[in-house]
């Protein structure tokens, strides 16, 4: 199933061993007869190995991947590459140039997996990213951000009880791990249904660059490729990561409409019941506290303070956390100096 010493096609392109070439696949076009196409980078190694895809922008406008995937393809040991790295660091070019999340149908592509061929225009990009891409790979990762105005935790979102995928997870070596159930028409459902393990990274906020989350996602990502065999032993220095997991997360809610001011930092751990802030009117006339249901971890936030009655505020994760422990966010941003890649096999071409 490894073995890739035959040449690596895709939409009908052949890529050689030893070869990279850059493949625009057709989408459909739109009412002003535009020309779109879903550019797509195939590297395939001189010698065989898994065959990864890395994907991005399946939501149009969470753009931290997109720039994940640039600073991949700029690593020097992909020199060294065994196996094929398919790289498509914009899944919804629709969405992408509209800038917004969804495509022009106002459909998630996220929710339309596997797609079909005589749907809607969401089914079948969907359906062209199955056959093209996922079809003719054994590994995948897929990277996401928080919606507008929400940022995420650097971290993962994976079904933990699956062995091939648990192990790729931990090699991702993020200190967090969310044991998230499948949506159905997800991408990550219709993957698991192929057989191939596949894992959700999630960091940073749509529309927006975060350095730490960039570096987190690139990281683990050269560390997955190096775990299966695909890229040389991690070089450089690299502090060990505690990796917890989290089987149960939720949303905690705005009580009432108002001004929400936030008490509690994202990767913050937090105590049942402890105040996470307050929300209060304009006028100063009333202040509600919003407390943590349960004992957890903050792996995600609202950045508007200006929120109406049942607004998202905190995603907490529940768990119980060492109280030597301090916020994971501190610990991923001194896990990702800049020092970490000085001296590295991965260090990338100049960015």
């Amino acid at each position: 199933m490894n073995k890739v010493r035959e040449p690596f096609i895709i939409g009908g392109i052949e890529v050689k061993p030893g070869e990279r070439t850059i493949i625009n696949l057709p989408l459909p076009r739109l009412f002003h007869h535009s020309e779109l196409t879903m550019p797509v980078q195939v590297q395939v190694g001189k010698n065989p190995g898994p065959r990864l895809f890395v994907s991005a922008a399946i939501h149009g406008d969470e753009i931290n991947g997109v720039e994940i995937i640039r600073r991949l393809l700029k690593v020097n040991s992909l020199k060294k590459l065994n196996g094929v790295l398919v790289a498509i660091p914009v899944v919804n070019i629709y969405g992408f140039v509209a800038r917004t999340r969804y495509l022009p149908d106002r459909r998630d592509l996220n929710r339309s997996f596997p797609g079909s061929g005589k749907g809607s225009l969401t089914a079948r990009l969907a359906r062209l990213f199955m056959q093209e891409i996922v079809k003719k790979c054994t590994h995948g990762i897929d990277l996401h951000t928080g919606a507008n105005n929400r940022t995420n935790l650097p971290q993962l979102r994976v079904c933990m009880d699956d062995p091939a995928t648990a192990r790729l997870a931990h090699h991702f070596g993020l200190p967090f791990i969310l044991n998230a159930n499948v949506r159905d028409g997800s991408l990550r459902e219709a993957v698991r249904e192929t057989g191939i393990p596949i894992l959700v990274y999630e960091g940073g906020e749509a529309l927006r660059f975060d350095e730490v989350a960039i570096r987190a996602g690139l990281r683990g990502i050269l560390s997955v490729m190096s775990a299966i065999g695909m890229l040389p032993k991690l070089g450089g220095k690299r502090p060990a990561s505690k990796t917890v997991v989290a089987r149960n997360s939720l949303w905690v809610r705005a009580p009432l409409g108002g001004i929400f001011r936030m008490g509690v930092p994202l990767g913050g751990r937090v105590a049942k019941n402890e105040i996470l802030g307050t929300v209060g009117d304009p006028l100063g006339e009333q202040d509600i506290e919003v407390r943590a249901p349960f004992s957890g971890l903050i792996i995600g936030r609202t950045n508007n303070p200006l929120v109406n009655e049942g607004d998202p505020l905190y995603h907490l994760a529940s768990m119980h956390l060492p109280h030597s422990l301090t916020t994971l966010m501190d610990k991923i941003q001194t896990e990702l100096d800049p020092d970490f890649f000085a001296g590295s096999t991965f260090e990338s071409s100049p960015i």
